[in-house]
């Protein structure tokens, strides 16, 4: 039996939280004695990890400037501080602070893997939890094997700091069966029995989200007389402005945000059509589970989306990056009769290649063989 780390920084609302509590709550326990282990002890996710996975975390509170004041001490040091038990495999399942704390690791038993989910686009970005570019090549080159989850963010990792070490594609985990069941619950009566188009977006409600960018989007199809409703689904530091542009310009009956929901499924299986209008992605968590329960996409290009969705649009309708291209993205489901219809049973056909049994038996294939 392998006995492998996993750490993170902490068990909030994000993506990468998610699929790795889906991830290690399906693996093998005949095979693996897993850990998790948080920086932090904080987030939603961490009620969700089944008994048969070890929860350890670093400190009960969050440190403020944590990432500036972790700098001041050489990777050696953080792993002895951090990491106590012996380990057969350690993860360091986030980029920055978990990577320069399992990159410390001196026994040379221990294989060392480093998960990479976002496109770090610069060698600034990618080095900005490290002392500098140096130290941040010197970190990920301690590494066995660096795990991306989607070709485009391998491209980029390689591309951005040439790092000489195994890299390997791995999809996220979504617990499919799961997802679907929780999908045919009911939402509050009435609550979505209208007429209306209904745009979904899930996520943390930052800026680089581009929550806002939809509401703009709304307010245009509003004044043209388009019947649309478009739910919003995450808490964030960003509700307050985006509620306040929602008021200001007479959008209450056109947006709802509905804030952080154990169950967003329920909500998203019951809207014609999910929205992504990220700035920046890895492999999209919210867009998989979409496709999943059977619900259309509508998405700016962002790392992973035309791997998921098809180079053609096969599966999804990808569009530039930018305002207008959504704004004409979104007016085509509205506009293009059977275009919804068409787009929801290329959802159901390609959410079947994200099952949880396949996604999960390839990373243990993997830890296996290291």
């Amino acid at each position: 039996m392998k006995k492998v780390l996993f750490l993170i920084h902490d068990l909030g609302q994000g993506g990468a939280e998610k699929v790795l509590v889906n991830l290690v709550n399906n693996m093998d326990n005949s095979k693996f004695d897993i850990t998790v282990m948080t920086l932090f002890d904080s987030g939603e996710n961490r009620q969700f990890l089944r008994k048969s996975v070890r929860y350890k975390t670093w400190c009960k509170k969050m440190i403020p400037g944590n990432s500036h004041l972790m700098k001041m001490f050489s990777p050696e040091q953080l792993h002895k501080l951090i990491i106590k038990e012996h380990y057969d495999i350690e993860v360091a399942y986030l980029e920055g602070p978990c990577a320069r704390v399992i990159s410390g690791c001196s026994d040379p038993t221990v294989k060392k893997l480093a998960w990479i989910h976002i496109e770090q686009h610069t060698t600034e970005r990618a080095a900005v939890s490290f002392r500098n570019v140096s130290d941040a090549k010197a970190c990920y080159r301690r590494f066995d094997s660096i795990i991306c989850v989607s070709q485009t963010v391998k491209q980029d990792f390689l591309r951005v700091l040439q790092i000489p070490v195994p890299h390997e594609v791995l999809y996220n985990t979504n617990e499919s069966d799961k997802i679907i069941q929780l999908s045919q619950e009911e939402v509050d009566q009435g609550m979505m029995d209208t007429d209306e188009i209904k745009l979904v977006g899930v996520g943390k409600l930052l800026k680089s989200k581009g929550f806002d960018r939809v509401i703009r989007i709304v307010k245009q199809l509003k004044e043209q007389k388009y019947p649309v409703h478009f739910y919003v689904l995450g808490e964030g530091p960003e509700r307050n402005s985006l509620q306040e542009y929602i008021q200001e310009n007479g959008l209450e009956r056109n947006i709802t945000l509905l804030g952080y929901q154990l169950n967003p499924y329920k909500y998203v299986a019951k809207c014609d059509l999910f929205v992504c209008a990220s700035y920046a992605e890895g492999f999209s968590t919210a867009a998989t589970e979409a496709l999943i329960v059977g619900t259309p996409v509508c998405t700016v290009e962002v790392s992973g989306m035309k791997e998921m969705l098809g180079e053609n649009n096969e599966y999804g309708l990808v569009v530039e990056n930018n305002d207008e291209a959504l704004y004409q993205g979104i007016k085509r489901f509205f506009d293009e009769p059977g275009l919804l219809e068409h787009y929801m049973k290329q959802a159901e056909i390609r959410g079947k290649d994200f099952s949880t049994e396949k996604t999960v038996r390839k990373v243990e294939k993997m830890l296996i063989s290291i």
